[in-house]
């Protein structure tokens, strides 16, 4: 089969509504005043999708919309970028989501409507257009419950078309874990948790003992740790993956835009350990604009990132090595 797309991505489609300077503590019934406000595109979905293709890979969404104008706003920022939003589907009643942010430094509060976010069922997903794309993302695993029943068979069937599998499970909401998580992690060719989540999945204080305490292990594990790079589990080996140094101006999405940069560079080289340095430079380049992909829609900022840290020289020569 012809493969029109480097990544397909099911996913979450929302706006972030950003709002700067508000004190940590809010009292009721007082009106706050915020220094400052963003409206940009959110879902940690619809931010790899989006980066990934201004990294230029080929990219495919399929969500799920309500009849408003948030979701068409979403939707009109993917197409500019280039990604392929044309399997999108439209709930008749129920509205798009949208997310509240308020950092406070490294901290966040995070307030989301889920709205059409759990909506979405694998049975609203076209195989044969999946089976167009080299390999298989998948985000925010706790807020898509619609996808839950027949996931495991869904991931199934793709690998064993030949698809790659990456998974990034961001927070569960209600911190439980549960299923499917197991049922589908058999499946996963790279999981990509941050280390926060990790320890919380295996209930451990200590990073190596959740990589260790993981009940089904991926082929390789990718560790997010912010400010202290990413580390790598494969092979029963653990490699620490240095950071970038940056002076950030927000880390809205910079988890996801590591996947982005880490999946852009494993279309074209299976070694981990570049991958995620791949990941480190896009995850540190979303962290000099505001939301998650503000620093990927301006060329000149992006261009000047990516060529300043060698970012497309990193894994093109990996893979004309191998």
């Amino acid at each position: 089969m012809t493969k029109n797309f480097d990544i397909s991505i099911a996913g979450e489609l929302n706006l972030d509504l950003i709002l700067y300077g508000l004190p940590i503590e809010m009292p009721t019934e007082r009106e706050l005043l915020a220094t400052g406000f963003k409206a940009t595109l959110g879902s940690s979905s619809a931010i790899v999708a989006h980066n990934a293709a201004t990294l230029g890979a080929r990219v495919a969404f399929t969500t799920l919309i309500g009849p408003d104008e948030f979701g068409l706003l979403a939707l009109d920022q993917l197409r500019a970028a280039g990604v392929d939003v044309s399997h999108t589907g439209k709930h008749k009643s129920i509205a798009t989501g949208i997310t509240l942010l308020l950092p406070h430094g490294d901290q966040r509060h995070i307030l989301t409507f889920p709205g059409t976010i759990p909506e979405l069922t694998v049975g609203d997903l076209d195989f044969d257009f999946l089976l167009q794309s080299r390999h298989f993302h998948l985000s925010s695993l706790y807020l898509q419950r619609g996808l839950h029943a027949g996931l495991p068979d869904l991931l199934r069937r793709l690998k064993e078309a030949g698809l790659t599998i990456s998974l990034d499970t961001n927070d569960d909401p209600d911190d439980r874990w549960g299923a499917p998580l197991l049922e589908v992690l058999p499946y996963v060719d790279v999981f990509l948790p941050n280390e926060d989540e990790i320890c919380r999945m295996t209930h451990s204080s200590n990073l190596d003992d959740a990589a260790r305490m993981l009940p089904v292990k991926p082929p390789a594990i990718v560790v997010k740790r912010g400010s202290k790079g990413a580390r790598v589990y494969q092979r029963g080996q653990a490699t620490d993956v240095a950071p970038l140094t940056v002076v950030p101006k927000d880390t809205i999405g910079a988890g996801d835009s590591f996947d982005a940069g880490f999946l852009r560079a494993y279309l074209s080289t299976r070694d981990i350990v570049t991958c995620a340095r791949s990941g480190n430079i896009t995850g540190a380049l979303s962290t000099q604009a505001s939301g998650g992909t503000e620093a990927f829609r301006d060329p000149a900022l992006r261009d000047s990132f990516l060529k300043k840290h060698h970012w497309a020289e990193l894994f093109q020569n990996v893979a004309s090595q191998t």
